[in-house]
């Protein structure tokens, strides 16, 4: 059991029974003290009269104190007291493998406080859970040449694995990443990673949050990734990833998990749209899909924010059903043809709209949020007429 007393501008005392430990963290002097009480055969009461002594000289609270003298008092009938500077709560196998990425990095500076006699769950970069496993490493705004360790594979408990913002990115996504069963969030962001997403993602299974957004990847989307059965997001938009949408795609849905982000847009990607895809948030907008996007303006859709601009979709909006629940949608710049539904004046929950650059005809819906939308919204139509636009209709 872990019990925490905090006394203002001054520290906090931690008092962890399970193994007789008391750690003082002192605000002023980001300060450390920990006094452990293992197994060993001496009995060193005098550290915790030094240790009194020295936060007495601080002008700490008396309460403060009380607690020191009481573990004090406590401690004599122990069988053993030892004074260390730090409390070491990483895992030794977890942080031998930090070690070992170090030393294949060799980045200046960036590793600075990964010291081999600190706690490496007090290392930068780098989380642990309660139970003190690396569950968190990160790697960011580094412009030195990088590679990802193999040796990241060694960390079973990894939840969080964050590459961010580094441009000198070479080589691949390793293999060894398949052995991290627990990984929930991989992030590989705004980097040089190239070529293709490899087809082993798909053997992650606990995989909750996939982005790979502004890297340089290229060739097909692999359709396995559907088998990732507790994806939430999936987000690879700004890459150059050609051909289709992969049908298998269509098994994405909302779930327990919470509404599912499929975002792919500013890519190369060509055909039409699975006409069974039904999730909440949808971005294809820049890239060169055709043909009909009105499987995802159904009535009893899921989509709540549906961005589909600059492409080449066609199709009659005329019979269309916008989603219960819709939000924003974004029609721009393809060649969708008809007219605009009245029920669009019933979408009072509808925050922002554009169906500019269309081949669209006909009097503009009025009522409900549809004129608060501007007339940018409506432009460069074939025949559009009618409030916001200036033109009436005749």
């Amino acid at each position: 059991m872990t019990k925490a007393h905090g006394f203002p501008n001054k520290g906090l005392i931690i008092n962890r029974s399970s193994d007789m430990e008391l750690i003082f963290v002192d605000f002023s002097k980001d300060a450390l003290i920990a006094i452990h009480a293992p197994q060993s055969p001496s009995i060193y009461a005098h550290h915790i009269f030094l240790v009194v002594k020295s936060i007495s000289n601080r002008e700490m609270d008396t309460p403060l104190l009380s607690v020191l003298l009481l573990f004090l008092l406590v401690s004599c009938s122990l069988p053993s007291l030892t004074l260390s500077a730090y409390s070491f709560r990483c895992h030794a196998s977890d942080k031998r493998v930090l070690w070992k990425i170090k030393k294949s990095l060799k980045i200046p500076h960036y590793f600075d406080s990964w010291n081999p006699s600190t706690d490496c769950c007090n290392w930068n970069y780098v989380g642990c859970d309660p139970s003190d496993r690396v569950t968190q490493i990160l790697f960011y705004n580094i412009h030195t040449p990088f590679k990802i360790p193999e040796a990241v594979g060694d960390l079973p408990f990894l939840k969080t694995l964050d590459f961010d913002d580094i441009p000198n990115f070479t080589g691949s996504i390793p293999y060894s990443i398949t052995k991290l069963q627990n990984l929930e969030i991989l992030r590989i962001w705004n980097t040089s990673l190239s070529g293709p997403i490899p087809e082993f993602l798909s053997q992650l299974k606990n995989l909750r949050y996939l982005h790979l957004g502004y890297n340089q990847l290229s060739g097909p989307i692999p359709s396995s990734l559907a088998n990732l059965n507790k994806l939430q997001s999936l987000d690879l938009l700004s890459n150059k990833f050609t051909g289709t949408i992969p049908d298998s795609f269509g098994s994405f849905k909302d779930g327990e998990y919470g509404v599912f982000s499929l975002h792919l847009s500013h890519n190369q990607l060509s055909g039409g749209i699975p006409t069974s895809i039904n999730v909440s948030s949808i971005d294809l907008s820049h890239n060169k899909l055709s043909g009909d996007a009105s499987m995802l303006l159904r009535e009893n859709g899921a989509a709540e924010w549906i961005y589909l601009s600059h492409n080449q979709l066609d199709f009659d909006l005329t019979k269309v059903k916008f989603p219960k629940n819709l939000k924003v949608l974004d029609l721009s710049h393809n060649q969708i043809h008809g007219n605009i539904p009245k029920q669009l004046i019933n979408k009072l929950d509808l925050e922002s709209m554009d169906l500019s650059y269309n081949q669209l005809c006909g009097k503009i819906p009025f009522g409900g949020n549809v004129q608060k939308m501007g007339a940018k919204s409506f432009a460069h139509n074939r025949c559009l007429c009618g409030p916001p636009l200036p033109n009436k209709c005749k």
